[in-house]
């Protein structure tokens, strides 16, 4: 707006351009920085030096290095100063998701040896995802070693253990004397047999 005054365009015009009050520019002009900003700005700088300096500190450790040079802070501001800028103890928690546990793992039946000495005595399975125009979509398949073909399969815009149920129960359907049958997986999210 200072320059735009500067070139001979009145605040008032500007202001009312911009749908802006004059009161407030007024304000501002007078008082660009508010005393709170600079107390929270000269309380951020002190912190980050202390990080700077040890790395390794907390928030409640470098809220300490701050007092003892003579400034005032509380706790609950040095946490909201360090979360903002992200300035956390390098001994700190990993920032991000947990990672949750999977199903719990079976032995492994085939011990990786992926023949078949007749039909119906192993199928694999596994999920893929695919992309198409309108989003992604998943396919379960269910392979029966024997004649190396595909038994079961379920397609979802989901991937979800559902998926993995339906193309089994799919191949069940189709296949139908499967007692003594082993089904191996990888070691999925969704696909929990092995």
């Amino acid at each position: 707006m200072k320059e735009l005054a500067a070139g001979g365009v009145p605040v008032t015009v500007t202001c009312r351009v911009l749908k802006l009050a004059r009161q407030p520019y007024y304000r501002w002009l007078d008082a660009p920085v508010t005393g709170a900003e600079f107390e929270e700005a000269y309380r951020a700088s002190a912190l980050f030096v202390a990080h700077r300096d040890d790395p390794e500190f907390g928030y409640r450790f470098l809220a300490d290095e701050v007092r003892s040079t003579g400034a005032m802070i509380a706790d609950r501001t040095a946490w909201r100063i360090c979360r903002d800028n992200r300035w956390w103890s390098v001994f700190g928690k990993k920032r991000g998701r947990a990672k949750k546990a999977g199903p719990p793992v079976h032995d492994d039946l085939v011990n990786r040896t992926f023949t078949a000495t007749g039909p119906n005595r192993l199928w694999l399975t596994d999920i893929t995802e695919h992309a198409t125009g309108e989003g992604k979509l998943y396919l379960c398949a269910v392979k029966e070693v024997f004649s190396n073909r595909i038994v079961g399969y379920s397609i979802d815009a989901q991937m979800k253990s559902r998926l993995a149920v339906t193309a089994l129960d799919n191949a069940v359907a189709r296949r139908q004397d499967v007692a003594g049958c082993i089904v191996h997986s990888d070691r999925g999210s969704q696909d929990g047999f092995n």
